[in-house]
């Protein structure tokens, strides 16, 4: 259990204990109330704006959440006097900045979902706000938390391989992700969402740029939306794969396959606890009931990004959806050694040239929880930071994800008008 000794109105906090308000129980937003009731206690949850009535009266029993502090919507919530500390803000992307701005001017101290907003104009304001109002703010970039990127980090900066020289990233989606969320799901149409870069990859260029630890002088980008398209349907497949599709024993992407029984896809649509035949009633309704081929979905599924910091340091990030597997692979080449990592893996491998090309290999334990643990690490970072009223803890603050926010839209920009953009025609959006 957590303690703390700061002091606020009795309104807003229980037992000396830090309360926080959730703004969205989907699954970010569930998995820290899990989260703050198994490793805070029942109750840290003190008020719930969501408008789903089963994801609200879910964390409100959890919480013990009275029902004059269970909200609809969040403007709702925080236009009500200050209900906890913390808010954990985890609604949908289009409705960051207006949730952030209303929550800091509430006073609110804040966990923000990544992205900070969908545009760059509204990153910025959600950083002068926050400087305005002088909370606290953790934007969740889980990898700068994640301990295999953290003892990358800390190679790097002992000066084991000497002077970065460039650094490669993959971010491998692995299909069937790409099916669910950024095909059928909440993030496969940019105006339901946003793009491709920011909504899935913002926090691995911000881990990059973290890394590397210059300024970022430039971006170039390349990438399209290449496979899931109407045109590559299977003669004769259906719009829903309820409906008898002929490749259905071969497709990977089969809506029967990816959602039936207890699965963790079944999980995340909402159809986790019913029979085969429920699941299959509610795929003839569903988003995650229909071909991948015939959805509404716009976002890439494949994208390179060239970056040049000063100094003449490179790095280049690819995100691509076709690999059997998921996870994050770096490679960092130094002036002295050379690091390979396998993030999910939880390996690092470290080359030192020098020291007669002395290789170490190093494995780190397994950490529990979202992220490789790194969610967790998060957000005791943040009740670190308010209990103490030292902001140090924080890794991510409203000033750096905007220094890395920037660097996407300018790789996306790069990638719409086909040309290199500099960073610095991005500072003041």
């Amino acid at each position: 259990m957590i303690e703390t000794n700061l002091m606020t109105s009795n309104s807003s906090r229980t037992d000396n204990r830090i309360t926080f308000a959730l703004a969205g129980a989907g699954g970010r937003g569930s998995m820290f109330a899990e989260w703050l009731r198994s490793n805070v206690c029942p109750g840290a949850v003190s008020a719930i704006a969501e408008p789903d009535a089963a994801r609200r009266n879910s964390i409100a029993e959890m919480h013990g959440i009275p029902h004059d502090r269970q909200f609809t919507s969040f403007r709702d919530m925080l236009a009500q006097p200050k209900l906890a500390e913390v808010l954990i803000n985890t609604t949908m992307d289009r409705h960051h900045v207006e949730s952030a701005v209303m929550g800091l001017r509430a006073g609110y101290h804040m966990l923000l979902e990544k992205p900070m907003a969908t545009t760059l104009e509204d990153c910025e304001t959600i950083d002068r706000v926050r400087r305005e109002s002088g909370r606290m703010v953790t934007v969740c970039h889980s990898l700068r938390y994640h301990s295999v990127f953290a003892e990358v980090r800390r190679i790097i900066r002992a000066g084991l391989i000497g002077d970065v020289v460039s650094l490669d990233q993959l971010e491998a989606v692995e299909i069937v992700h790409q099916s669910h969320s950024f095909v059928r799901g909440n993030w496969g149409n940019e105006g339901r969402s946003t793009f491709m870069l920011l909504s899935k990859s913002c926090h691995d260029l911000d881990i990059i740029v973290d890394l590397i630890d210059r300024d970022c002088v430039s971006a170039h980008s390349y990438g399209s939306l290449t496979y899931f398209r109407q045109e590559n349907a299977p003669p004769g497949a259906p719009d829903r794969c309820v409906d008898g599709c002929p490749v259905e024993d071969h497709c990977p992407y089969s809506a029967l396959k990816v959602y039936a029984g207890a699965n963790g896809w079944s999980h995340h649509a909402g159809l986790a606890d019913l029979s085969a035949t429920e699941i299959r009633e509610r795929l003839k309704t569903s988003p995650y009931g229909r071909c991948v081929f015939k959805t509404d979905n716009d976002v890439v599924d494949h994208q390179v990004v060239s970056l040049e910091f000063e100094g003449g340091v490179t790095a280049t990030f690819t995100m691509t959806a076709f690999t059997p597997w998921g996870g994050r692979y770096v490679r960092v080449h130094g002036t002295k050694g050379y690091i390979e990592a396998r993030i999910d893996q939880r390996t690092i491998d470290l080359y030192e040239f020098w020291e007669g090309n002395k290789h170490s290999h190093i494995t780190l334990e397994e950490q529990s929880g979202m992220h490789g643990g790194a969610d967790e690490t998060v957000i005791k970072s943040l009740i670190k930071a308010v209990s103490t009223n030292d902001v140090s803890s924080i890794l991510t603050s409203t000033s750096e994800s905007l220094r890395s926010h920037r660097v996407v839209f300018a790789a996306e920009r790069s990638r719409r008008e086909g040309r290199r953009v500099p960073i610095l025609e991005m500072v003041g959006g």
